[in-house]
């Protein structure tokens, strides 16, 4: 039973991720569509407000739910991972997703509202930060160490940074 159970635990982590990933993705698009003139704005919003409506309550919020009751029930079977330190850094990364994912819901109500705080560049980077968490978790679940996931993570860090040093080199010199 607990591999079944854990079959449907990657499953919908893998669902619940693409639908944060996307979610703010959508986001970015939302709030650039905000320079558009009339009727485009209005047109562009109103499609977003519908799209991140429908990804968030059929497919992201769901899936979360899912993944916890999962992982809820994988410990109740597997009592002995709790006695595990990886798995106690596991979890505080998971509840950090959790707060991620409710951050995002208030940001698309907001967006509902008409309400606009963060620009698409502070958008982009907080797309970022669920792509480390998702990094951290699952060094931690492969790895089985409360200590050897720090280098998985500072590896994409880094690589993150090469990355956006490049993008910015790239875009400096193609504006000239």
């Amino acid at each position: 039973m607990y591999y079944y159970i854990l079959a449907i635990h990657i499953i919908f982590v893998v669902c619940w991720m693409a639908g944060l990933f996307y979610m703010v993705r959508l986001f970015i698009y939302h709030t650039e569509a905000q320079a558009k003139p009339e009727p485009d704005r209005t047109i562009l919003s109103k499609q977003f407000e519908i799209m991140e409506s429908k990804l968030w309550w059929i497919i992201t919020a769901p899936s979360m739910y899912i993944v916890i009751a999962a992982g809820i029930s994988m410990l109740y079977l597997s009592p002995f991972w709790l006695q595990q330190p990886w798995m106690h850094v596991k979890l505080a990364f998971v509840l950090v997703l959790i707060v991620y994912h409710f951050i995002c819901q208030n940001k698309m109500k907001q967006m509902r509202k008409g309400i606009y705080k963060w620009t698409s560049t502070q958008l982009r980077l907080w797309n970022e930060l669920a792509t480390l968490l998702l990094f951290a978790i699952v060094f931690l679940v492969v790895l089985k160490s409360a200590v050897n996931w720090i280098y998985g993570v500072v590896g994409i860090v880094g690589l993150s940074v090469v990355l956006m040093l490049a993008v910015k080199i790239y875009k400096h010199y193609r504006a000239k």
